[in-house]
């Protein structure tokens, strides 16, 4: 990205209110900024119109970024009055040395990566949502951090501008396990939790992970215990069903991945036992798990519905395994799976790891 803004003359009213919120907290400061060369509704490569970098010396020495380009900076033109855009702008906090005079390159394309997903998909972050970078975010390092929490950033409040409102929505890096521990519970609750130990949620590539103290560890498991998750559907790339004979009593073959099976094992305890649905979404259809007093299969359109009694959902955690092949679960009769092996990909495009192959170890 170049250095170069905008055309002075362009009316940005959403643009000019986000100055102005980072004015009031930054009103001695001018910040570092990056613009793109080409605007991606011209055709260019990058969603964000710019990527502001402010340098701030407490609680420890830090970048805070703020993006420009997830909310309607110029002419309204979405039909929702009250929203600008998406309805966000996302902010990231970087710890760095005290005279590092110019942020890493890493953090603007990580910003814009995030941006990218969320214009290709029309998927949203919110406050409380995570995400896996399948990969440290910043590439090329040792870094633990290969995960993010999105938490409302607790120094810019949200604005409304002439646009609708946006808030400003902060990426916490997370390390793997710690992500876990968001799907498994609450992301927030989480984030709150670690945050004595992270002010302002900086995110520092060198820590380590902080479910290693002993008494954060203890204050989550004891939160997934008494709380469950509340994380109550996932996208998948792999994921289908059919009945294999309408004539008769229909028989039904799902084929799902290895690595979504995996999560489905860890988070149906968690799910069901507290009268939670939850649900896998695929590219065009969907799988919903709900508990009942009898175990039966539904259909309605694009989803299938396995209502689950509490002894066969335990049949069905015992029975199925993260790992390629077929399977039939005991009180789900008329029910066979498919499980395919999983591939995760880093954002180049290489695999990082293999989940479900049966002739390895599970390592890329």
């Amino acid at each position: 990205m170049g250095a170069d803004g905008l055309d002075e003359e362009d009316l940005s009213p959403g643009w000019d209110a986000i100055d102005a919120a980072c004015a009031r907290l930054y009103p001695d400061q001018k910040p570092k900024h990056y613009g793109t060369l080409r605007r991606w509704t011209m055709g260019g490569r990058d969603p964000l119109d710019g990527i502001s970098a402010y340098k701030c010396a407490s609680p420890v020495a830090h970048w805070h970024f703020v993006t420009y380009g997830l909310s309607e900076l110029y002419a309204k033109e979405t039909n929702d009055a009250e929203t600008s855009g998406f309805g966000f702008e996302l902010t990231f906090r970087l710890a760095c040395c005290p005279d590092d005079a110019e942020p890493p390159a890493f953090a603007l394309n990580f910003l814009q990566n995030l941006a990218r997903y969320v214009f290709d998909t029309g998927n949203a972050f919110d406050d409380g949502h995570w995400m896996s970078a399948n990969g440290p975010i910043a590439r090329d390092t040792d870094t633990a951090i290969c995960s993010m929490g999105f938490v409302f950033d607790p120094q810019l409040p949200a604005i409304d501008t002439p646009n609708g409102q946006l808030a400003f929505l902060q990426i916490v890096g997370l390390t793997a396990d710690e992500e876990k521990a968001a799907r498994s519970w609450k992301t927030r609750p989480l984030l709150e939790l670690l945050l004595p130990h992270m002010p302002l949620w900086i995110t520092d590539l060198a820590r380590r992970s902080l479910l290693e103290r002993e008494e954060v560890r203890a204050q989550v498991d004891e939160g997934v215990r008494r709380d469950g998750s509340s994380c109550g559907s996932l996208f998948v790339d792999v994921l289908s069903w059919r009945v294999q004979d309408e004539a008769r009593a229909p028989a039904f073959e799902i084929t799902l991945g290895a690595g979504p099976l995996r999560d489905l094992l860890a988070l149906l305890p968690l799910r069901l036992p507290f009268d939670r649905d939850f649900h896998y979404f695929g590219h065009d259809t969907a799988l919903r798990f709900r508990r009942g007093d009898v175990s039966c299969v539904n259909v309605d359109d694009d989803v299938l519905t396995l209502q689950l009694t509490d002894a066969t959902c335990e049949a069905l955690l015992r029975g199925l395994e993260p790992r390629a092949g077929r399977y039939a679960i005991d009180g789900l009769e008329g029910v066979s799976w498919v499980v395919e092996k999983t591939v995760i990909l880093d954002g180049d495009g290489n695999p990082v790891e293999v989940i479900g192959d049966a002739s390895s170890d599970g390592s890329a």
